[in-house]
């Protein structure tokens, strides 16, 4: 369906992506995604300077050219570094870099990296500069709109300014403030109530820049409604539990006149990638959890899920699985 290698493309469309999730969006799970939309741009995990410079840069910066377009978001708030990662992205032929201004977990925290950048906007800038001077591609942000202590408009608004001026023309905006004392990452994405109208705002104050909503979207029609105000859209949790969303998102917002791919096909293509990653080593589960979710809403959905997130683990032939878990989205 897709060809195992594909060039970078020229130019590519923030109007739909799917979010930078730690833990979920490895290469196997960008590489499931992308036989199920051509044009949704692809984040990579969040991967920390200290990680990227000091371990296993090959491993952290491992893609398949059939994942572009795909940007690779870093953490960190020292501008040397960021900027020396930055140039390994680009030579690995990202097509974009994006600076995390948005985790709230502790651990990040701890490093100065992600959320709790919010109130250094100066910093922010000094490195979005360093990084601008260091690439040709892209450089992005995802922020949120604010943090405790710091959740004004008129904050929200010296932020954006701070690093625009350094160069980055295009923002992500997770429409939700970081509640970084008391609050779990998980419940800093449900507790601190979604606030569309401001990051609007951000849009109206700053039209000369670009706008990519993240939070609580959940639909291809919420989609549409908030392109009619933003430039582009960002699916989390949703692109991952319900990952037949994407096929439906190259026809309906990009503009694809290409039937959109079956659950079954979707399937079927993946088997030779499992078998490769097998051969070499690699175990099914590796990329199979990352499509539990192709069956949600059918009644086989379940038997779906267990046999390739359990009956996997007990049989010597994983593969004959696989194909058992394929035949119930024949016709799907």
């Amino acid at each position: 369906m897709h060809p195992e290698s594909a060039s970078a493309p020229a130019t590519f469309s923030r109007c739909f992506s799917v979010a930078p999730m730690m833990d979920w969006t490895d290469h196997h799970c960008r590489y499931f995604l992308r036989q199920l939309s051509q044009h949704a741009l692809l984040y990579t995990e969040m991967v920390t300077t200290g990680a990227l410079l000091h371990g296993d840069t090959q491993r952290f910066l491992h893609y398949n050219d059939t994942e572009h377009p795909v940007a690779l978001q870093l953490g960190g708030s020292n501008p040397a570094d960021l900027a020396a990662c930055a140039r390994l992205a680009e030579q690995a032929g990202y097509d974009e870099v994006n600076l995390n201004v948005g985790c709230p977990s502790d651990r990040v925290q701890n490093n100065m990296i992600g959320a709790c950048l919010m109130a250094h906007p100066a910093l922010v800038a000094e490195c979005v500069k360093a990084m601008r001077d260091a690439v040709s591609i892209p450089v992005t942000v995802k922020h949120r709109i604010g943090i405790d202590g710091r959740d004004s408009y008129e904050e929200l608004a010296d932020f954006v300014g701070q690093v625009s001026e350094a160069g980055c023309q295009s923002f992500t905006v997770h429409a939700r403030i970081a509640i970084l004392s008391g609050l779990s990452p998980k419940e800093n994405r449900e507790v601190p109530p979604l606030r569309y109208d401001i990051a609007a705002q951000l849009k109206e104050d700053f039209p000369e820049l670009e706008w990519i909503l993240n939070g609580g979207i959940k639909t291809l029609e919420a989609c549409r409604q908030h392109l009619e105000t933003f430039d582009g859209v960002m699916l989390g949790r949703e692109a991952y539990h319900n990952p037949y969303l994407l096929a439906e998102v190259d026809g309906q917002l990009f503009g694809s006149q290409l039937a959109p791919v079956t659950r079954h096909a979707a399937m079927l293509v993946m088997r030779p990638y499992i078998e490769r990653h097998m051969a070499a080593g690699g175990q099914m589960h590796h990329v199979t959890r990352h499509m539990l979710g192709l069956a949600q809403g059918f009644p086989g959905a379940r038997r779906f899920r267990q046999l390739l997130s359990a009956d996997i683990h007990k049989s010597d032939q994983p593969l004959t699985i696989f194909d058992q878990a394929a035949e119930l989205l024949v016709g799907r």
